[in-house]
């Protein structure tokens, strides 16, 4: 089923990627952008982006596997349909997703923040995050490419999504 022509691609956020068939009934492992993977199985449906649309999917059953997730989508029932399926990106509604607590922000709403610092010098906007393991980097481009840890207090000082501006105690010639 495609989405309809008045949805906003903006409502919709890539939550994963089907990364490989998973046995020979049509299961699929899936590399998840959460962190914890298996919450990704609390949403349904998904919406996979197929021939350049997204269509609806329903998850029938899914269960952690090592650090990711396995999951049998309906009317995915072998190994064939897994494998025509890998590389499909996963994505769900926001308002499908828990509430943000306070002072915690969703990934994609820091993407395209401007990124400032104390001495109110902008570097740039943020285009991407990452994980490092130790904390989140958020890469800002500008005049260069800058790596911010995204570590609250000690770096981001504050965010501000009306004004669309995050604010950094950050050396830019670091």
């Amino acid at each position: 089923m495609a989405i309809d022509s008045d949805f906003s691609q903006d409502e919709l956020l890539v939550m994963g990627r089907i990364a490989s068939p998973f046995g020979v009934k049509g299961w699929l492992r899936i590399s998840a952008f959460t962190a914890l993977p298996d919450n990704l199985l609390e949403y349904s449906p998904w919406y996979l982006k197929l021939k350049g649309e997204w269509q609806a999917v329903e998850p029938l059953a899914g269960r952690p596997h090592g650090k990711g997730i396995v999951v049998q989508l309906k009317d995915c029932d072998d190994r064939d349909a897994a494998a025509a399926l890998t590389g499909t990106d996963i994505g769900v509604y926001r308002s499908q997703l828990p509430p943000a607590d306070t002072d915690e922000y969703y990934w994609s709403d820091l993407i395209g923040l401007q990124v400032i610092t104390g001495e109110d010098r902008l570097l740039g906007v943020v285009d991407h995050l990452f994980e490092t393991g130790a904390n989140d980097v958020m890469v800002v481009k500008g005049d260069k490419e800058y790596l911010v840890p995204y570590i609250t207090e000690q770096v981001v000082e504050s965010v501000d999504l009306e004004s669309h501006t995050i604010r950094v105690d950050w050396d830019p010639d670091y």
